[in-house]
């Protein structure tokens, strides 16, 4: 996948197929339209092409109301690594500002998607707005189709069990620590990229060494406090384990204050430490609880890798 991070950087996109838009979490909906994208593509001997922004409009546009308290399925490498698994040719990540938010959407029509992108056919998703004030839309397209030489098209809303996907409602499930309704809406497991660090000595002094995990990115959105099952992606190894999520007063992310997030890994590799990992949450498998003494902590916690070995195989 190509990645542009500059409007003017663009260049060598073959017949474009193209869409807009977050594509945040990059669920099941957003799956239909870059599977549509690949095949136009392919019908045409052209390249699927997904136009997306960064840092996230709302909070540039309403840093002090909608945008002040926005977090984010994604952060922006995790869904570029999903983009990636989904089979998108090409990635373009406008930098969002104040200045344009001021383009028309006549103008980025016929300024980016045509005379940058080249593009063929644009496929909007059902009831997908562009351009300033929102005013581009799937009839305004349709009528600057003919004029500018493309094809339009509009996907219709997609369900999951007669619920309409949503990057809202996925962030909801997450945010109630409902991992499985969220895996299903997204039609992959809820991910974590961060870097591991020195974990808590006190698990380690118990025989179940920890690993804290780092993220970059403020706007992450992290599930609720509570003990997770999760296996783990690193140096193209694969592990099972049980991540702890807390408030700690102590401890604690930079980006994400008063929130730690600590990881038991089975068959614990200590030279892991320093390394980028990826973490696919499974479910959640309890509250988190304060022990009276180590070792009803530690009987809990083997008690709680003894579950996880159970389910995840």
């Amino acid at each position: 996948m190509k990645i542009f991070r500059n409007i003017e950087d663009i260049k060598g996109i073959n017949n474009g197929v193209v869409t807009t838009g977050s594509f945040d979490g990059v669920h099941v909906g957003h799956k239909v339209i870059i599977n549509r994208l690949r095949n136009l593509a392919k019908m045409i001997n052209g390249e699927s092409v997904l136009i997306t922004f960064h840092p996230h409009p709302r909070r540039v546009l309403y840093p002090e109301s909608e945008g002040k308290d926005l977090v984010l399925i994604n952060s922006q490498r995790e869904k570029i690594e999903l983009l990636r698994k989904a089979g998108l040719d090409n990635l373009v990540i406008i930098n969002f500002t104040k200045e344009f938010a001021q383009t028309s959407s006549m103008d980025f029509v016929k300024n980016i998607l045509i005379d940058k992108v080249k593009a063929k056919k644009i496929i909007v998703g059902f009831n997908h707005f562009f351009g300033h004030n929102k005013e581009g839309n799937y009839n305004q397209l349709h009528d600057l189709a003919g004029e500018c030489g493309f094809e339009v098209e509009e996907i219709p809303e997609q369900d999951i069990q007669n619920e309409s996907v949503s990057s809202t409602k996925i962030r909801k499930a997450l945010l109630d620590g409902d991992i499985q309704r969220a895996n299903a809406y997204l039609d992959h497991q809820y991910i974590i990229i961060g870097e591991l660090t020195k974990g808590s000595d006190i698990c380690k002094n118990l025989g179940l060494p920890t690993m804290s995990v780092f993220i970059d990115e403020d706007i992450k959105l992290i599930p609720p406090e509570g003990v997770y099952a999760v296996s783990i992606s690193c140096n193209e190894m694969y592990f099972r384990g049980m991540l702890n999520i807390r408030n700690s007063k102590t401890r604690f992310q930079p980006n994400h204050p008063n929130t730690c997030i600590d990881m038991h890994v089975f068959d614990f590799e200590e030279h892991l430490v320093g390394k980028t990992a990826t973490i696919f949450f499974h479910k959640k498998i309890r509250e988190v609880k304060s022990f009276s003494n180590q070792d009803e902590m530690k009987k809990q916690l083997n008690f709680d890798k003894q579950m996880i070995d159970e389910l995840i195989f």
